[in-house]
């Protein structure tokens, strides 16, 4: 059976222009928004009026785009090396968008898509939003493949294993135990939780595996913290909220690392390293680290090429 790999991301704006088409499919998706489609609409404008020259601006400080679509060339680039198999980038809300792939593959008669989540925790805002896209699209061209999604795997292993040489890589020269580590993972309403989202179990899960790990390892921090990040809105939220526990220091020593991404990503390089970095400054924090997430580390590629080829056999 002739197979293709898809990696299933959000996505991140390639230019200042596709900003606005970034949050309008974003605000567009019943996922993020549950409510009915009229609402939703009037909801949307509202947000995209409000916060639109503002999110552009934060995108100029990033140099006027995402990092995410070449981290995700350079994974697919070393991910080829390994395996034979075709790999595409899907994105959800911003060019590539899915369909790109799909043609690639219904012309090259691919019969199964294999699916792998760039999201390690599965929520209905994420890996639901990316399956049903996918599913659509496929609908939509008469396309009809086998289609396997690869489990999340937020307690995978060789997941934390990759996880931890980041936060190694990060705390390297430090003496661990004089620094919080803040395990950041992004937030979501409460709302999405309460309706049955597994989110917030696997986040938890995530935070645990690392815990254990590290003290496997014998590594000590000051202490370890699960904290939520990019809160949106006055609705309850995923406590607690990053931002509150920065503004209310315990301890002035901290590194970040931010749990629920892969690929670093506006949220990772402009909400954590470059506008809460700020607000540990003003409040004379001594150090503050953001590690970088895993992008094209090899151990998350033999991660990936490990749940493929279990697949394929």
């Amino acid at each position: 059976m002739k197979q293709a790999l898809l990696l299933l991301n959000m996505g991140g704006p390639n230019n200042i222009e596709e900003v606005e088409l970034f949050l309008r499919n974003m605000f567009a998706d019943k996922n993020i928004l549950t409510m009915n489609p009229y609402m939703r609409k009037f909801i949307a404008n509202i947000i995209i009026s409000k916060r639109l020259e503002d999110v552009k601006e934060n995108y100029r400080l990033l140099g006027g785009k995402s990092p995410l679509p070449e981290l995700t060339e350079k994974l697919i680039a070393k991910l080829k090396t390994r395996l034979d198999l075709p790999v595409y980038p899907a994105m959800r809300y911003v060019p590539p968008f899915a369909d790109k792939a799909l043609y690639a593959c219904q012309k090259d008669g691919v019969e199964e898509l294999i699916l792998f989540p760039m999201y390690p925790q599965y929520s209905t805002t994420t890996t639901l939003s990316s399956i049903e896209d996918i599913e659509e699209r496929c609908e939509a061209m008469g396309y009809t493949p086998k289609i396997t999604l690869i489990d999340p795997y937020y307690d995978d292993y060789t997941y934390i294993e990759a996880c931890c040489e980041k936060i190694f890589e990060a705390a390297e020269g430090k003496e661990t135990k004089e620094y919080d580590l803040l395990l950041s993972a992004h937030g979501l309403p409460m709302s999405i939780i309460k309706a049955g989202d597994p989110y917030q179990n696997q986040v938890e899960g995530n935070a645990s595996a690392i815990k254990t790990y590290l003290a496997c390892k014998g590594v000590e921090f000051h202490d370890i913290k699960l904290v939520y990040q990019s809160k949106v809105g006055s609705s309850a939220w995923l406590e607690p909220n990053l931002v509150d526990v920065l503004r209310n220091p315990t301890h002035r020593k901290v590194l970040i690392y931010p749990l629920a991404f892969t690929l670093d990503n506006s949220e990772t390089v402009f909400e954590l390293d470059i506008e809460h970095r700020e607000i540990a400054e003003k409040i004379k924090y001594e150090d503050y680290i953001v590690a970088s997430c895993m992008n094209d580390s090899d151990r998350f590629v033999e991660m990936i090429v490990d749940k493929v080829r279990t697949l394929r056999r």
